[in-house]
């Protein structure tokens, strides 16, 4: 079925997703970075044939010669050497340095964090001791002290700054790897026979390599500056040509010749400035950008009404009108995930909001508690409960509303229950929260309200931590907990998702007789059409970010009129659908097999 039959605009469908290489050609701040760098790097690569003299070679007859004087453009230092020519010899000496340092930082770090995030805990504990101890190392020191074995060579000093700087690739890349080890994906990867080494280098390196890729320019940089650094305090031979040991001579000949100073540290500080400005760079194409929050409210100036100018039905407990949310590209435009979302709902009803994922339904609800994230944008529209509009609020004020006058119940309960604290601690904590009662009324408020929601074991369950109690009965706790203020409107995500069909079927139960029990309304958002039709009075399909037919269930379910309400209510399988495809033999779907 193709995207215009499912009545899909596709002048609305996403556009593709830019690589990190496209969004820094589009950044201002790389193009002008990378632009320096590469000259500097160019001036450094062409300098044996364009540097008019030796860097060491010294002339009494030019000693501090001014800038312009002939065959010194630059000028000259205090022992008669061309300035121009040791600027550009300095370069190549920064470039080595940084790109030592940097690469046997990135191959012991990158190495040994993939080790020691991937395998057991005994190896991880062994690379942990013994980064930690290098951590423990005064840097500098060790440098100077080092000296007579390096016998002042910077290129076996940045060999030294590398170990010294490789903890911290170690542990960037150790807890990237941790997290990325266990998803499914490299399960699959794992059971498909694949050995572990080709796992780490083309599954889990590939998914760490961004900020990889971010730290390599702050470590070069940071073996620039250090280079420097110890030629500045004349550490090292004096008869390599370095930014520190021009910037020191020309400290020490301030007063006769400011240049002398000037040109290496500006040479100097535009290097290292712009590898670090080249790093944010990097790290905003990789991660992506936020939209401050100056910008957000400027982006939301205007397009909201004020909070006093809307004006909504007075029969609709909640009523949402023309709601858009956007959110930030890469480029910094705004690209909207709801468009124009129109719903309303009185007390004691049930509205379904139905769509696949993606479809702008949790990001509706969101809106509504007052909880997306903060690169968020309203774009427009509004969402008024009881009157009351809710966008634009600040946090202060929806404290006032959570929990009270809206509760929310999320999917997946276990994950939504701190392990560290035991349930009774939890719901006490909640109430007490959203109304003014000593522990003691809190905690029998919480018991009442257990065995209200069906738990036979009220006193084990409170004592109970979230891992010692089941999926249904985690999901059970919460209801419990958003049920206690006895909301208006009470919003359920997906609460029945995580759970099997028996256990379903009695969390729905127990929401519609709480429903009947305290008269509030009902947000339930789901992609079931079961449940929808167990629990809801009325249904609004949500569809690229809008709400494309609503109704009451008993109109949809017998007669949709949208395309795609109709697909999704057409994959929805039962006993007398057959299919008509015919299999597909194994040996015909796996090449070269008999």
């Amino acid at each position: 079925m193709s995207i215009e039959e499912l009545g899909v605009d596709p002048g609305l469908a996403s556009p593709p997703r830019k690589s990190p290489l496209r969004k820094l050609a589009k950044d201002p701040q790389a193009i002008i970075t990378s632009v320096l760098l590469l000259a500097i790097i160019i001036l450094g690569l062409l300098t044996p044939l364009i540097a008019p003299h030796d860097p060491n070679e010294a002339q009494l007859n030019a000693i501090n010669a001014t800038p312009g004087t002939p065959g010194y453009i630059l000028g000259a230092d205090q022992n008669g050497r061309d300035i121009a020519s040791r600027l550009l010899h300095s370069i190549g000496t920064s470039l080595i340095a940084g790109l030592i340092g940097a690469s046997v930082a990135l191959t012991i770090g990158i190495t040994f964090g993939l080790i020691g995030g991937y395998y057991g805990r005994k190896l991880r504990s062994a690379t942990e001791w013994v980064f930690s101890l290098i951590m423990t190392f005064p840097g500098l020191l060790l440098l100077i002290v080092l000296m007579p074995v390096t016998k002042g060579d910077y290129r076996a000093t940045m060999l030294i700054f590398g170990v010294l700087l490789s903890p911290g690739v170690y542990r960037i890349v150790r807890n990237l790897v941790l997290g990325v080890k266990n998803e499914l994906y490299v399960d699959a990867a794992r059971v498909s026979g694949l050995s572990n080494l080709r796992i780490l280098g083309r599954h889990v390196l590939f998914a760490v390599r961004g900020p990889i890729i971010v730290a390599t320019a702050f470590l070069i940089g940071s073996a620039i500056s250090l280079q420097s650094g110890l030629a500045f305090l004349g550490v090292g031979s004096t008869l390599v040509p370095s930014f520190g040991a021009m910037i020191a001579d020309g400290f020490t000949n301030l007063y006769v010749d400011p240049t002398q100073f000037i040109w290496p540290s500006v040479m100097l500080g535009t290097l290292t400035a712009s590898l670090v400005l080249l790093g944010n760079s990097l790290r905003d194409a990789f991660e992506g950008v936020r939209l401050t929050p100056v910008k957000a409210r400027a982006a939301q100036a205007g397009r909201i009404p004020a909070k006093d100018a809307v004006q909504g039905s007075t029969t609709d407990l909640l009523s949402v009108r023309d709601l858009g949310i956007a959110y930030p590209t890469p480029s910094g435009e705004l690209k909207e995930v709801v468009k124009g979302v129109e719903l309303t709902l009185q007390a004691g009803e049930t509205l379904g909001l139905v769509g696949e994922s993606g479809s702008g339904k949790t990001q509706t609800a969101f809106a509504i508690l007052g909880v997306l994230p903060p690169e968020a944008v309203v774009t427009h529209g509004w969402a008024q409960l009881a009157g009351r509009n809710l966008i634009g609020l600040s946090e202060r004020e929806f404290r006032t509303l959570r929990g009270r006058d809206i509760a929310y119940i999320p999917q997946e309960p276990m994950s939504n229950l701190d392990p560290s604290y035991t349930v009774g601690a939890q719901l006490v904590e909640g109430i007490r929260a959203s109304a003014q009662m000593s522990r003691r009324e809190a905690r029998a408020t919480v018991m009442d309200l257990l065995v209200r929601v069906g738990i036979e074991h009220p006193e084990r369950t409170f004592d109970s931590y979230p891992h010692q109690i089941s999926g249904g009965m985690a999901q059970r706790v919460l209801i419990a907990g958003a049920v206690a203020s006895r909301p208006k409107l009470l919003i359920a995500d997906e609460p029945t998702t995580a759970l099997d069909v028996t256990v379903q079927a009695e969390i729905l139960d127990l929401i519609r007789d709480l429903q009947a029990e305290m008269g509030m309304a009902v947000l339930l958002v789901t992609h079931n059409f079961g449940v929808v039709a167990d629990i809801c009075d009325r249904i609004a399909v949500m569809q690229d970010g809008r709400v494309v037919e609503s109704g009451t269930a008993l109109e949809l379910f017998r007669e949709p009129q949208h395309p795609y309400t109709q697909m999704l209510l057409g994959s929805i399988l039962d006993e007398h659908t057959v299919r008509t495809d015919q299999p597909i033999s194994v040996s015909a779907a796996i090449p070269g097999s008999n």
